[in-house]
């Protein structure tokens, strides 16, 4: 029996797309309990899970800077702490949602980071479980594009929009 050609067309239309998943390390505002969190959350921005809680393996200076004291990592390896933070898996639609709030490429670059596995939580689909000191990669929102005063400024191992730091962060809807 020979099939119209519409059925044909009809199937690769309804086939189910491919959904490419990342792993992105969030290390301030975007982490739990913190004031963006809620962008996490938000599926009109995509999907997001939670995995892991780690640690780059490598020092970076992670530094509070400019007119809304917003958490900057920058990129300068070898300085500074193990920054502590949060691994997401993220689909395709939050990735690039993702991008365009941290600013890709002109504020923040994308790259790829080790960490080391604080603690395991994730339980999705495909993620293999790991033990706390395990090794893995994620992408991470670091800067090479900061001003030249921003590496002598106070290192966190650690950043929390509430902390004693006394640097109120100032939401994007508070900006001028």
């Amino acid at each position: 029996m020979k099939l119209p050609a519409n059925i044909f067309i009809t199937f690769l239309v309804c086939a189910p797309s491919f959904i490419h998943m990342a792993r992105v390390f969030v290390y301030g505002t975007l982490k739990k309990g913190q004031p963006n969190y809620n962008r996490m959350l938000d599926s009109a921005n995509g999907k997001a899970e939670f995995l892991a809680s780690a640690r780059t393996t490598h020092k970076y200076p992670l530094v509070i800077a400019g007119n809304y004291n917003i958490p900057f990592l920058l990129n300068i390896p070898d300085q500074g702490h193990q920054v502590q933070g949060e691994i997401y898996k993220v689909d395709d639609q939050m990735l690039t949602f993702l991008d365009a709030f941290e600013g890709v490429p002109t504020m923040y670059q994308r790259t790829l980071v080790k960490l080391e596995v604080m603690e395991w939580a994730g339980q999705t689909e495909g993620e293999e479980r790991l033990a706390a000191g395990s090794a893995i990669e994620a992408f991470v929102y670091s800067t090479m594009a900061y001003q030249p005063d921003w590496p002598s400024l106070p290192k966190y191992e650690s950043y929390d929009a509430y902390g004693d730091h006394g640097l109120e962060y100032v939401t994007r809807e508070r900006r001028e």
